[in-house]
């Protein structure tokens, strides 16, 4: 975080997810963000709904919504949102700054575009890694293969087990 930042880098990380094969950000979490309600960015956004083109944002469908919502930990369908919400690529959280027109929004927003930009460079600093470990492991003979298998399992993001909960009956 730079001394200029309004908000840690990790806090944007956490609220960027991978939807439809696209780094996305949430209405809510860009509301937050914002420092607005997410009523309030949602009725900004459908005034100046010309600005976002379905591929600067999109409303998720209801499984995706309940796969993230199971992502979360909320189960209760009581109270909260009443429908799925919108997801903004990065073109979409750029064209906010515009249609919110506040000082924090503008702000804001230079912190995410560089958030998308460190994790942009991250995943093709990740990939030039994995093609050079290649071009090496055809190069080297077989003995050094346990080293690169070794590399690879680090370089691979962490898989999480997760046990089941509740009560599993078993079909014999």
């Amino acid at each position: 975080m730079t001394d200029k930042s309004l908000m840690p880098v990790e806090r944007i990380e956490k609220a960027i997810f991978f939807i439809r094969e696209q780094k996305v950000m949430l209405d809510s979490d860009l509301a937050d963000l914002y420092d607005v309600e997410t009523k309030a960015l949602n009725k900004a956004v459908k005034r100046n709904i010309d600005r976002f083109p379905a591929d600067f944002m999109f409303q998720l469908t209801d499984e995706e919504w309940e796969s993230l919502r199971f992502h979360f930990g909320t189960s209760s369908s009581w109270g909260g949102r009443r429908y799925p919400p919108y997801a903004f690529t990065e073109q979409g959280v750029s064209m906010l700054s515009g249609v919110l027109k506040s000082e924090r929004a503008i702000k804001v927003n230079i912190e995410i575009m560089r958030t998308f930009v460190r994790l942009r460079e991250m995943i093709s600093s990740n990939a030039k890694l994995a093609k050079r470990l290649d071009e090496l492991e055809k190069k080297y003979d077989s003995q050094f293969r346990q080293v690169f298998d070794a590399i690879r399992q680090l370089m691979a993001p962490e898989q999480t087990k997760r046990k089941r909960i509740g009560f599993r009956q078993d079909n014999k």
